[in-house]
């Protein structure tokens, strides 16, 4: 255990900019910041490089260590954590987390559900997806060129852990993830917010074979790029036009799964 008492360390600074930045450290490594994400990256037998804690809750953040070899634990007055750390009610613990590497083929295996976010910005939405990915069974999830990177610390916290274990590949240009998509043979779904004539609802199409539902941004939708591939898919709602990004993903994943369950 090493004590660090000045902003100016290089480990601090390191640690700062990617929360600014919503990147990787320079080294390669997540910000996961909270005891749960900490528990969750230990259970999902990742790498912890450091972890970093707050004088006040350093014993606790000590018993979840103390039987990990070759990681660095490095304790900081509560006022500088405070400074550091990306959450207003922070609980005093960052660690820094290697993610694991995934090849895109590992998204198409078995009986794929894909699911493609298309220029999501929000981080938020981004990690619930990939919560809601994990509850249902999804097999990766693409994260396209101009959509919020998956290494964002709020991406991060917002999907409680299943970035960790999900297979997802990041930066691939739309027409590159067109082409991965239908040489595996996946039907591609396109969320609209509303049924038009060219469109399918929800309960109308077969998601138990190999397919990818596309996720586009909360301003403009799908993309032009992949529009033409894919065949429009809405959900029916009584009162409202559309459904927020997370939540209209979160129930076409568990409709698949629903029809899947159904079929096995």
């Amino acid at each position: 255990m090493e004590h660090l008492s000045s902003p100016a360390n290089p480990l601090l600074k390191d640690v700062r900019r990617a929360i600014v930045r919503g990147s990787l450290t320079e080294e390669g490594y997540w910000v996961a910041e909270s005891f749960h994400l900490l528990e969750e990256a230990l259970r999902s037998d990742l790498r912890v490089g450091a972890v970093l804690a707050a004088e006040s809750v350093h014993s606790a953040v000590e018993s979840h260590v103390r039987r990990l070899s070759g990681v660095r634990l490095a304790v900081l007055n509560d006022t500088l954590f405070q400074r550091l750390a990306g959450t207003e009610s922070t609980q005093g613990v960052i660690a820094l987390v290697r993610p694991q590497q995934w090849a895109l083929q590992q998204l198409f295996r078995g009986r794929a559900l894909v699911v493609v976010l298309d220029g999501l910005q929000d981080p938020g939405n981004a990690g619930a997806i990939a919560r809601s990915a994990e509850a249902f069974g999804a097999s990766g999830l693409l994260f396209l060129k101009g959509t919020v990177t998956p290494f964002h610390p709020k991406t991060l916290r917002a999907s409680a852990g299943s970035l960790f274990r999900v297979p997802f590949v990041y930066g691939l240009d739309a027409a590159l993830a067109r082409a991965a998509l239908q040489q595996n043979r996946l039907d591609l779904y396109a969320t609209v917010p509303r049924c038009g004539p060219s469109s399918k609802l929800l309960g109308d199409v077969d998601l138990t074979r190999k397919c990818g539902v596309i996720i586009g941004s909360e301003a403009r939708g799908v993309s032009e790029a992949l529009r033409p591939a894919a065949m429009n898919l809405s959900i029916a709602t009584a009162g409202v036009e559309s459904l927020n990004a997370a939540v209209a993903a979160a129930i076409i994943l568990y409709e698949a799964r629903r029809q899947r369950c159904l079929k096995a």
